[in-house]
């Protein structure tokens, strides 16, 4: 039988929006799309992409650290990217300082908003725990 492990960065808008951060089923890990938060759920710094980019990766990071995983286990990403075209350096030069060496499959959608004003970028991965770390 497969076990199901839900994770939480213990803010509100989990409890608000109804969803979690990641779920772990089996082998996998399904991580909700991240973005800039602190640590009481606040998001800053309105349009600043490269800030965002970093402190999204950051919250990914908690996410790996929660299930003892590491980025060279995450198999996709997902990036929804306010004025993708505009920022698509920025956010190149991120994607390769997080993961060095190992490339993921990864999507990156340009899109009008997100979900807070100023948001400018969100991610959201899958992780295969099977995978060497």
């Amino acid at each position: 039988m497969t076990t199901i492990d839900v994770y939480d960065h213990a803010i509100p808008a989990e409890s608000h929006f109804g969803y979690a951060q990641a779920i772990r089923s089996g082998d996998l890990i399904h991580v909700s799309g991240q973005l800039s938060f602190d640590e009481a759920g606040g998001f800053r710094p309105e349009d600043d992409i490269a800030t965002q980019l970093a402190g999204t990766y950051a919250n990914i990071d908690k996410v790996l650290a929660h299930y003892g995983v590491t980025r060279n286990q995450i198999v996709s990403q997902t990036l929804y990217v306010v004025d993708l075209v505009k920022n698509a350096g920025v956010i190149a030069e991120g994607n390769r300082a997080y993961f060095g060496t190992h490339r993921p499959v990864s999507t990156a959608l340009g899109v009008t908003e997100l979900t807070f004003r100023g948001q400018a970028v969100e991610i959201s991965c899958v992780i295969d725990t099977k995978l060497p770390a």
